[in-house]
């Protein structure tokens, strides 16, 4: 069984964890609340400078126990997200060993990424939020786990370029989707938070932003498109949501609507 953490309790007993855990959560803490402020998610550093993040530590990516984290984390999530705080975010630090980080490729770690959300959305026995569409293609289109909708954010350890995208440890973070009721474009303040953290994330990759970031629910916008980034700005021909979801069907195993 694993379960949630916040800042406080790390900050407190960080000791207590495994060595790998331990680093997982220094190396981000300074990424994110480096004193210099470049970090460009100005909503992800007030989340951990307020302790309204959590955290989570989950298996290898590629195994079927982190599945089996990922799951429990999102479920206990899910139940008091809302208490977190205006900045709250799911930060889950998988354990990475040193030889998938020496022979993986960022393709190579994108089809771990969605192979983790297909996993743990086969085992969802909650059926998809009414207000959210199924398909991909469509701009109201999140992941969801047990009723709830989330924007999620990969991070690896070979993002170059990109190197907001790039964490010592493989990384998911689900961002619940009423986080972005005040920081979307139809309030001043959505449009002005965007303003900074575009220039702020230029600065910090010293690359233009990806064309895929959008604002959700825009008639041109596609989700799943800003979940994984590569360091150049491609994206897969089609969703590997649907795609990964469609071939474990033909295997027999059920996905929930």
């Amino acid at each position: 069984m694993v379960d949630l953490t916040t800042k406080v309790w790390l900050d407190d007993h960080l000791s207590d964890l495994a060595e790998w855990q331990q680093d997982a959560y220094r190396q981000f803490g300074s990424m994110i609340a480096d004193p210099d402020q470049r970090y460009p998610c100005i909503p992800g550093r007030q989340g951990f400078l307020t302790n309204n993040l959590r955290y989570g530590f989950a298996a290898d990516p590629r195994s079927e126990q982190a599945v089996v984290d990922v799951a429990q984390l999102l479920k206990q999530y899910g139940a008091c997200s809302r208490e977190t705080g205006k900045y709250a975010s799911l930060v889950i630090f998988f354990n990475t060993p040193g030889e998938l980080v020496d022979e993986s490729s960022l393709e190579d770690f994108e089809l771990i990424f969605w192979s983790v959300l297909n996993r743990v959305s086969a085992n969802d026995p909650t059926p998809w939020p009414d207000h959210i569409s199924t398909d991909p293609s469509d701009p109201s289109w999140e992941f969801c786990y047990d009723g709830h909708p989330y924007f999620a954010f990969c991070g690896t350890p070979v993002h170059q370029i990109r190197k907001s995208r790039r964490t010592p440890y493989f990384l998911i973070a689900f961002q619940p989707r009423w986080v972005f009721d005040e920081i979307n474009d139809s309030t001043p303040f959505g449009r002005n938070m965007k303003k900074l953290i575009r220039q702020k994330l230029v600065d910090y990759d010293g690359v233009p932003a990806h064309p895929s970031l959008k604002w959700y629910g825009q008639e041109n916008n596609q989700e799943w498109k800003q979940y994984y980034l590569r360091d150049d700005e491609s994206v897969p021909s089609k969703c590997p949501f649907t795609y990964m979801k469609n071939k474990f069907k033909a295997m027999g195993v059920r996905f929930h609507k």
